[in-house]
């Protein structure tokens, strides 16, 4: 038996749904994409939504409209796949990196808040394989210190804390729809905001800075003349075909989401013996959205000095995991060790140990709402041999 990493719920909706806007013609942004984002917002409690072509584009349109600008600084965690602060260096700004907590995986909000310096303009704290960051404490510090807060909700699909869901703590909240995540369109994203100002340039930016889409042009007198571009913009839309796709995964959000949290609670119940590896927890009050289930390897405490000997032994794990067909993932990566980041900035692993724990030691295991118990048992089974040929 084969079981991947992830594997997406398509069905013969969604089928029917990506043939309608061939039939129509209208294959662009349009009013599949308008729909998409109004099942969003309804969702998240957002109050507007915006698609765009992927995560990495809905962050890049944030820090654009918020005017991220050469010179400024953008608090990011050390441990998060390599957009968030890719997004960052596209405006000429500069990342600077904190350290994650490793039970949560989520940025330290202490070492954040002592991070903050004179040139510090915002932060894009990451809410890290569906469990939300610790938004009371960044949001209490952004207000401190006048910063601005960019969630990148990338894993954030169906996470809420304090009855609040993820992308609607700060200035925006921005979502993929990656095939390794709860709902996909292939490739987009999603950007949301509780302010109009915000969401009217965001979608103007998205739309290479126009003043009405080409959609609005059409169905309007005087469509024979281009709209007019205060802005400089992007060309990051979301197609018509990936909205109808989109529209439809909204309607089965929830049963996702319900399959993705079962499968978890079934692997926390047959991981509980194995105390070499350290589960997911969720704090009282949050509701994890289960993207991933990442574990820590630690069969004994991670340190600098043993990650070395134990990053070979998990890899040897996931070795054997890969030789009898079942997928497994480090969590994500240290942009702190990309060679980019590490010489631009002349950054040590040590100068941040949990990020690099983290990356070392990370293990993320097969996950998708249709998971049967039979699959989680043999990944189970398989795990456990393997710790034994380690």
């Amino acid at each position: 038996m084969k079981i991947p990493i992830t594997k997406p719920f398509f069905g013969a909706e969604e089928l029917r749904a990506i043939q309608e806007p061939l039939e129509a013609g209208w294959v662009v942004q349009g009013p599949f994409v308008q729909r998409f984002e109004k099942q969003f917002v309804d969702f998240t409690g957002a109050r507007f939504a915006a698609a765009a072509s992927s995560c990495t584009t809905a962050l890049h349109l944030a820090v654009a409209a918020l005017k991220l600008s050469p010179g400024d600084d953008v608090l990011v965690p050390a441990f998060t796949w390599v957009a968030t602060a890719n997004v960052v260096e596209y405006m000429g700004a500069r990342p600077v990196f904190v350290d994650i907590d490793l039970d949560s995986f989520n940025i330290d909000p202490e070492l954040a808040g002592a991070a903050v310096t004179a040139k510090t303009v915002g932060m894009i704290p990451v809410h890290l394989f569906g469990l939300c960051a610790d938004m009371p404490r960044l949001s209490a510090l952004a207000k401190k210190r006048s910063l601005w807060t960019i969630e990148d909700a990338a894993c954030a699909f169906g996470t809420w804390s304090r009855g609040k869901h993820a992308g609607t703590f700060g200035e925006f909240g921005c979502f993929s729809f990656h095939p390794r995540k709860s709902i996909t369109t292939g490739e987009g994203g999603m950007v949301t905001t509780m302010n109009p100002e915000l969401h009217a340039l965001v979608s103007s930016l998205r739309d290479h800075g126009a003043s009405r889409t080409d959609r609005q042009r059409h169905e309007s007198g005087g469509g024979f003349l281009l709209a007019s571009y205060p802005y400089l913009g992007y060309n990051y839309r979301l197609t018509d075909i990936q909205g109808a796709l989109g529209s439809v995964q909204m309607t089965r959000a929830q049963t996702l989401l319900d399959g993705r949290t079962r499968a978890a609670a079934r692997y926390s119940e047959r991981l509980a013996g194995f105390d070499w590896l350290a589960l997911p927890a969720v704090p009282n009050g949050d509701v994890h959205g289960w993207q991933s289930y990442v574990c820590l390897f630690r069969p004994e405490p991670p340190s600098m000095s043993n990650v070395a000997r134990l990053h070979a032994q998990r890899n040897a794990v996931m070795a054997r995991m890969e030789a009898q067909g079942i997928a497994t993932r480090q969590g994500t990566h240290a942009p702190t060790i990309q060679e980019f980041y590490a010489t631009k900035y002349r950054i040590r692993p040590e100068d941040f140990p949990n990020a690099y724990l983290a990356d070392r030691l990370s293990l993320s295991l097969p996950l998708y709402p249709q998971m049967t118990d039979a699959e989680i048992e043999t990944v189970v089974t398989a795990l456990g041999e393997a710790i034994g040929h380690r």
